[in-house]
C-alpha cells in the first residue's frame, strides 16, 4: 500500500468513527464512508489490549494483506478503517478473509459480478 491509499490523519479516523457505517465480525470491525477521490483509502487500528508490539504488528500485517488481496473485489471511492479485535491474532487465515468479505458485503462495498 502506498501513501495515497492509506489513512494516517487522526481527523480522518475520527470522521469515520462518527459518521461512517460499520459492520462487526468476531475478528474485526469495518467502518466505511464515501470519499470524493475515486479510489479507496484504508486505515488500520490495533489496540494495545491485543498484546505487545510484536503481536499488534503481526495482526496489522495480516489485516493489511487481507485488504490488499481483496481490493479488486471492492467498489472504488471509499474510506475504510479496519479495527482488529482480540480473536484476530489467532484467527485462521481463511476465517479472517471470510470475515473481511462478509463485513464488506454487509456494507455494500463488494462489486457485482458483471461489473
Amino acid at each position: 500500500m502506498n501513501a495515497r491509499t492509506t489513512l494516517k490523519l487522526n481527523k480522518d479516523f475520527r470522521r469515520l468513527y462518527a459518521k461512517g457505517r460499520s459492520a462487526v465480525t468476531p475478528y474485526l470491525v469495518l467502518y466505511c464512508r464515501r470519499n470524493r477521490l475515486g479510489r479507496n483509502r484504508t486505515g488500520f487500528t490495533v489496540s494495545a489490549k491485543l498484546g505487545n508490539a510484536v503481536t499488534r504488528n503481526r495482526a496489522r500485517r495480516r489485516l493489511r494483506e487481507v485488504c490488499r488481496l481483496h481490493d479488486g473485489a471492492l467498489k472504488q471511492g471509499w474510506d475504510l478503517v479496519v479495527v482488529a479485535r482480540t480473536r484476530c491474532v489467532s484467527a485462521p487465515w481463511s476465517k479472517l478473509c471470510a470475515a473481511y468479505l462478509r463485513a464488506c458485503g454487509e456494507l455494500g462495498l463488494l462489486r457485482e459480478e458483471g461489473s
